[in-house]
Order: C-alpha cells, then sequence, then structure tokens
C-alpha cells in the first residue's frame, strides 16, 4: 500500500493541473484474493483497491442476476404495480407509455413497449418537447391519453411529483409511476408509485435507473401472470433480451457500477453484442462501432445520439429507434439521430466558450457552486455544459438559459455533493418555479430576477464545495514500466470492467517515457497518436483524445526526447485477430 497523502513521482500540479495521488488499498486483502482466485498479484490488489473483499471478488469477476437480482417486491408498491399491469395484459386494455427525453427516458419507454407489446397488450408512448411541454407529465397530454382510450398509463423515468398533471387521470385512466428521482414528500394518490428513492422505501436500491425499475416491474409482473395461468399453451417472453436496454440507461444515467448495476450492465453488454435490437445495432454502425459494445460504447457513442433527440430534435425519436424491429427504418432513423447529434454538438460549442467564461470569474472569486446564465442558450445543451464546466473546475455547475424573463438550466455535481437535495431545498423555499433531481444531476427553472438569490441560496446550502481543489485530483492504481505493458496484463485488467462511475478504470503512471513520435489524428486533428519508448527498454503505442490545442497535446508533440512522465488507462486492442497493448493517455507531466 502506498504512502497516504503522497504525491505520486512528486507530481502536485500536472499539464491539466492535476494533483496524482495513489489509491489506497490494503495489501493484505489484494494478496488474499489473488491468492483464493489464483489470479495475478496485481489484479488482486485492482480490486482491494476498489472495496472488493475476499468473499465478493468471484462474483465481482463474474457478476450474475441470479445472484444479485433480489425479490421486485422488496420495492414498496411494486406488487400493486405488477398486479395492475398484469390485468391490463389479461383484458387487453389500451396502455399508454408516457416517458422521458433523455436515455434512461427512451430505454424504459422502449422496454415497458416491447414488453407489454409482447404480452399481446396494445400499447403506444408519449414523449413531452423539451421546450414546449418541459420534463414529465402534463395535464394537457394525460387528458390527451385518456381521450384516447387509455385505461392504463405507465410513467416511467418521470412522475413521482406530478401530482397535479397525474390528477386528470382520476376517474379516466389508472396510473403507474415508474421512477428513480427524488421523492421528497407524499407520491401521487395513484395505482401505485415504485420509486426506490421514495422516502418510505426501504429496499436499499437507490442507485437503479427507471430503466432498471422497470426491468424488475417487468419481472414482478411476468410472475403475476404466471400465477394467474396466463401462459398456459403460450410462451414466455424473454426478459433477459431487454438487458441492453438496462445497460444502457444505467450506464448513460450515471449509476454506480457495482452490485446489481454491474449485473444489469455486464449481462446487457452480452445481449448487445448479439446485434439482436435493430435501433441499436443501426446506430452501432452509423457510430462507426467496430469492436465489441463496452460501457464506453454506452455512454460516448450510443448515449450521446439517443439523447440528441430530446435535447434539439423529434423528442420520441430515440424511444422509437430502440423500439424498432424493421432494420431499414432503424436504419433511417439512426442516421437522423447521427445529424441531429451534429447539429447538438455545433450548439453546445457555441456555448460553451461563453460558459466557461464565466466559470473563470465565479471560481475566481470563491464561489461554492457555479450559476452560470446565458441569453437565448438553447436547454437542450445545458446539462452538457453544466458537465463539461463541472470537470473543468471540479465545482458543483449549474447552466441555464434564459428567454422572456424566465432561466431554465440543468445542474451536474461532484462527489459528496448533493446538488439535487439542494435544487429541491431551493425550490421548497419558492426561489424556484421548478426543480428537482439527484445528488449528481438536476434540472430547474426560474425567475431571471431571482438569479442572484438563487446562487446564494446554493452557495450556502454547498458550502463544504468550497473546500475542493481547483481540479479533480488523479487517482493513480500504480506504476508500470514499458516492459510490463503487454496485452495479456491489459486483458486481465480487462476482467475488472464494466468501468463507469463506483468502478473507474484502474490508472497507471508511466514514468520518464520518451516519445518517440507524436502525430494528429482524428477529425480535425482533436487527438494526438503518440509512440512511447522506456528509459530501460520497451515500447507502446498510445493515443490522448479531445487534446485539441490543450497542455497535454503540447507535451505529447513538443517534449523533444525530453522525459515525460504519462497517466493513463491500458487498454487489450483487437485488430485483424490481434491483440496489442495500447495507452489512453489521461494526464501527463515533465519528469
Amino acid at each position: 500500500m502506498e504512502p497516504a497523502g503522497e504525491a505520486v513521482l512528486g507530481v502536485s500540479r500536472s499539464a491539466l493541473g492535476r494533483r496524482w495521488v495513489w489509491r489506497q488499498a490494503d495489501a493484505r486483502i489484494g494478496l488474499a484474493i489473488a491468492q483464493r482466485l489464483d489470479l495475478p498479484e496485481l489484479l488482486g490488489q485492482l480490486l482491494a483497491a476498489r472495496g472488493v473483499g475476499v468473499e465478493q471478488a468471484a462474483l465481482f469477476l463474474e457478476p450474475t442476476l441470479r445472484a444479485l437480482l433480489p425479490d421486485p417486491s422488496v420495492m414498496l408498491d411494486m406488487d400493486r404495480a405488477a398486479e395492475r399491469l398484469a390485468r391490463a395484459v389479461q383484458a387487453g386494455e389500451s396502455v399508454a407509455v408516457f416517458g422521458d427525453y433523455d436515455v434512461d427516458g427512451a430505454c424504459s419507454g422502449a422496454l415497458m413497449l416491447r414488453f407489454l407489446r409482447d404480452l399481446g397488450c396494445p400499447v403506444r408512448h408519449y414523449v413531452p418537447d423539451r421546450l414546449k411541454e418541459g420534463y414529465g407529465p402534463n395535464a394537457a397530454a394525460i387528458a390527451t391519453l385518456c381521450a384516447g382510450g387509455a385505461t392504463l398509463i405507465v410513467c416511467v423515468d418521470c412522475g413521482i411529483a406530478a401530482h397535479a398533471a397525474l390528477e386528470a387521470a382520476r376517474g379516466r385512466a389508472d396510473v403507474v409511476v415508474l421512477d428513480h428521482h427524488k421523492a421528497e414528500g407524499p407520491v401521487p394518490e395513484i395505482a401505485a408509485a415504485v420509486n426506490p428513492n421514495r422516502l418510505d422505501c426501504g429496499s436499499g436500491l437507490r442507485n437503479l435507473c427507471a430503466a432498471a425499475v422497470s426491468f424488475m416491474a417487468a419481472v414482478a409482473t411476468l410472475r403475476a401472470l404466471r400465477r394467474a395461468g396466463f401462459f398456459e399453451g403460450r410462451a414466455e417472453p424473454n426478459l433477459l433480451g431487454l438487458l441492453d436496454l438496462v445497460a444502457l440507461a444505467t450506464v448513460c444515467d450515471v449509476m454506480p457500477l457495482t452490485g446489481l448495476n454491474r449485473a444489469f450492465v455486464t449481462q446487457g453488454l452480452k445481449v448487445m453484442a448479439r446485434g439482436e435490437r435493430a435501433g441499436i445495432a443501426a446506430l452501432l454502425e452509423v457510430a462507426q462501432a467496430r469492436d465489441a459494445p463496452s460501457a464506453y460504447t454506452l455512454g460516448f457513442l450510443l448515449g450521446p445520439r439517443i439523447n440528441a433527440s430530446g435535447r434539439i430534435g423529434e423528442p420520441d425519436l430515440g424511444l422509437r429507434l430502440l423500439a424498432c424491429d424493421d432494420p431499414v427504418e432503424a436504419r433511417v432513423m439512426a442516421e437522423r439521430l447521427d445529424l441531429v447529434n451534429r447539429r447538438r454538438q455545433e450548439v453546445e460549442s457555441e456555448v460553451l466558450a461563453a460558459a466557461f467564461a464565466q466559470a473563470e470569474e465565479q471560481a475566481a472569486a470563491g464561489h461554492p457552486v457555479l450559476l452560470i446564465c446565458g441569453e437565448g442558450w438553447h436547454p437542450g445543451v445545458v446539462g452538457i455544459v453544466a458537465g463539461r464546466v463541472k470537470e473543468r473546475f471540479n465545482r458543483p455547475t449549474c447552466v441555464a438559459g434564459m428567454a422572456e424573463g424566465m432561466a431554465k438550466g440543468s445542474g451536474r455535481s461532484v462527489p459528496g455533493v448533493d446538488l439535487g437535495a439542494a435544487v429541491i431545498a431551493a425550490r421548497q423555499s419558492a426561489l424556484l418555479e421548478t426543480g428537482g433531481g439527484h445528488a449528481m444531476a438536476a434540472g430547474f427553472s426560474f425567475r431571471v430576477e431571482r438569479r442572484e438569490e438563487f446562487h446564494a441560496f446554493l452557495n450556502e446550502r454547498l458550502a463544504h464545495a468550497a473546500a475542493l481543489p481547483g481540479s479533480a485530483d488523479l487517482v493513480v492504481d500504480g506504476t508500470l514500466r514499458l516492459p510490463a505493458a503487454t496485452a495479456e496484463l491489459a486483458t486481465q485488467v480487462a476482467r475488472l470492467g464494466p468501468f463507469g462511475a463506483g468502478n473507474e478504470e484502474p490508472c497507471f503512471v508511466f514514468p520518464r517515457v520518451r516519445v518517440a513520435r507524436a502525430d494528429r489524428v482524428g477529425k480535425e486533428g482533436q487527438a494526438v497518436r503518440a509512440f512511447l519508448e522506456g528509459e530501460g527498454g520497451g515500447r507502446l503505442k498510445a493515443i490522448c483524445f479531445r487534446a485539441k490545442d490543450g497542455p497535454l497535446a503540447e507535451l505529447l508533440l513538443n517534449s523533444r526526447g525530453a522525459p515525460v512522465h504519462l497517466a493513463g488507462t491500458l487498454r487489450a486492442e483487437a485488430w485483424n485477430g490481434t491483440v496489442t497493448p495500447g495507452l489512453h493517455v489521461q494526464d501527463g507531466a515533465p519528469a
């Protein structure tokens, strides 16, 4: 175990302004894991550093739903929801699925649509327009669904706080909510409100996304139908085929990839690799994803494209793509999503520069929370911009677009700072017109004249964020010499995946390497490819994405043979049947 608090290789300010610190672990536990499971000692130490104990290590490496999926009934109201859904299936009722426009909403909606359709239930969907209707159910939309004949409305990834809107269904249709957002106070008076983040739900499943809650509702409904004899003489649908949707939503909603979520994503990636869902297969092709699906594929290739439809395009295009069976139709929708995503990137880049300028001023003034606003900023990109600003300044960040005296925005937070609770408290204090979310993300709207009051409230409520460093520390798992960076080691490290929130990909430092050659590659030369040589021998190829003209690109392109320390992740890269190691550079510093 490395000394606590000691900067790795003495790097207290890297090229990206970060301090390199050791990830702490109990070496004895790491050694015990390696001996128990006959693993390389390094793998045992990496597991121990992630809080995995000796008894849990085998299940961590091979997570299964059989071992980790709890009885859905542990969630409050789940049995009521399952019984109501089962009755709708048995009676052939007309069901409407009301979704959200982000990835979790699209996946939840597509999952419930496919599940009910496979059971022979007539079902349609509704996704609100972000600009015209905002987030979640609204009375007009609910009334329209009832007028269209729906006798059951299933709200996915929304609805837990929509008391007034859901009143429009009273006496006309039953409502079931399958949500995961923070739920303060009483829930709506409806047929069932399933949400592991209800204050009165003791399931302990607070880290599930809405698609995972919807999957568990499908499991419970299938059980209810089985008990009622519904499947006598007919085949049951294969719920495991829905796990690709659960995996996609879990990664894109930044849920921690531990425990049950780890099983959902691991098994969902296997389903996705089979290429059976026409919509995802088409989107992978359009995104030019050539490797086997991974958490990176979900979070950086598929997720942004599906999100784009709700941000600045057709709000239900992502859901329709995920529910589509026709490969030709799916290809057309996937290409449209790709085009919309490119438009989203253009809009985002216009906002980002102005947002960074405001953030610089506020960070210099010592604000614990950054509240950044701009006239006419598109509400479909403010969440992405908030995430980028948060990453650069290591502060909880709220970004809003202003128009006609109102500001609508989104916030992103850092670990240990519950932004959602602060936004809810601000709404309860009448500073906001609307507001809600969870620890790491929130949405809100306020009158422009309340901007300073809202900012002051956030600064006071989240004052402890002022103690955070200006840049997040880079947590390092160990050092490696180039000869040790083999394809075999990279393959072993990959066994710890899927990587993401709650299970960070191991970061290694390569000390005193020399850049033998480096050049710009990729779209507009924004990435830098390098070939490294070690002082004691060894060679390794490296890539640094999103380097642009920043300090890391400068270090790689202009080191002129001087030794440098490089930090990043070691990947096993397959090409034409050959597997080679590659370093994905995250940071660097002069040696």
